[in-house]
């Protein structure tokens, strides 16, 4: 693989076709204003805050981060070229700019210690074991210190019921790297990556599986 190529990466819903009809299928399948909703107060935006989008998708979060605290530098990284497209076209129609960069799945186009805080949803369960510590190592090392990360993405499965509606997620983006989310393994590979006061501070239960809310510290 040559440094002009990007590094392979599951398209958000599985299927490069399906990209196109991702925020269709949230609003289907998860209460979609409890589970934005929470994850924006875990990140608990302040003014003048300079934080990231890791993974920002169709922009959606981004939307409603900035409208939260308008008095904030927010920026959003993402690997998927169409969704790229997408998230530019909804913001262009809010009419707010914000920097969205795509970038190539190595290292991320920014300084050592450049954000407060940088979060991340429904990101982490389509990389493998291996690109989920790169990747969160990368958002240590643009992280301040005592920067905070924030991550909202699939858990534990509560009960047997969520491990059984899981299995549609896992479908359509892989078992191999959804079972490190379902069991349970985010917080260990979250101190792996080198960030300290790792928990897990909000899960609930979803049409196809549980929700988890991770938080951590940059030492």
């Amino acid at each position: 693989m040559n440094q002009n190529e990007t590094y392979p990466f599951i398209p958000a819903l599985g299927y490069d076709f399906l990209t196109a009809y991702y925020d269709v299928v949230i609003k289907i399948t998860m209460p979609e204003k409890k589970f934005r909703g929470i994850l924006v107060e875990h990140i608990n935006p302040s003014v003048n805050e300079h934080i990231l989008e890791f993974g920002f998708g169709t922009g959606q979060n981004l939307l409603l981060l900035l409208k939260t605290n308008p008095n904030i530098t927010l920026k959003g990284v993402d690997i998927d070229p169409k969704v790229v497209t997408i998230a530019e076209n909804k913001l262009r129609k809010h009419e707010i700019k914000i920097p969205l960069q795509l970038y190539d799945g190595r290292t991320l186009p920014y300084a050592d210690g450049s954000f407060d805080k940088v979060y991340s949803c429904l990101v982490f369960h389509q990389l493998d074991m291996d690109t989920k510590i790169s990747s969160l190592s990368e958002l240590n090392r643009i992280l301040k210190p005592n920067g905070e990360l924030v991550i909202a993405d699939w858990g534990k499965a509560s009960n047997w019921l969520m491990r059984l509606s899981f299995c549609l997620v896992q479908l359509l983006d892989g078992f191999k790297t959804t079972n490190d989310n379902v069991k349970g393994l985010m917080p260990d590979i979250i101190s792996k990556a080198g960030f300290v006061n790792v928990d897990i501070v909000n899960s609930f239960n979803t049409a196809i599986g549980t929700i988890s809310y991770f938080k951590a510290t940059k030492k």
